[in-house]
């Protein structure tokens, strides 16, 4: 597994599109960037596989109810399989959660992703995602 600047750079792109989904709460653009296959955890939900449990049990459920949420793109660390057909990556994220009474809180957190693609020409779609809170984070946020 090597680290190039060139999948730095991609795998960059790939988190800040996710991103910007995550606060428009597009989901439909967002499934471009996952394999339908997809198997994934998180905050909210045990292991499932297939995009449209990830979408229903996780993002449905959390995207809506959090605000500002960013990749920390400086500490993404990533590698690539030497057919670069592979990839992984890990990153910490933040958002702003909002208690039941309306007051909000900061809510970081940290995320595996496993990419996948058919040859190097190709993009990058996860086929993996492990998402987590930062120890301490309240689990809920409730929205605007």
């Amino acid at each position: 597994m090597s680290e190039t600047d060139e999948l730095t750079t991609a795998l960059r792109a790939w988190f800040t599109r996710w991103a910007s989904y995550v606060r428009a709460c597009d989901f439909e653009a967002a499934r471009a960037l996952f394999d339908p296959e997809v198997v994934g955890f998180g905050t909210r939900m045990h292991v499932v596989r297939g995009l449209e449990r990830l979408e229903a049990q996780q993002w449905r459920h959390v995207w809506p109810t959090i605000r500002d949420f960013s990749f920390v793109l400086e500490e993404l660390h990533c590698a690539a399989s030497a057919d670069e057909r592979q990839a992984w990556a890990v990153v910490p994220w933040i958002s702003t959660g909002v208690q039941q009474d309306g007051t909000t809180f900061d809510r970081p957190g940290r995320a595996t992703v496993i990419f996948t693609r058919a040859t190097p020409r190709d993009p990058w779609r996860a086929i993996h995602t492990h998402i987590s809170l930062a120890p301490g984070t309240p689990q809920r946020s409730y929205g605007a």
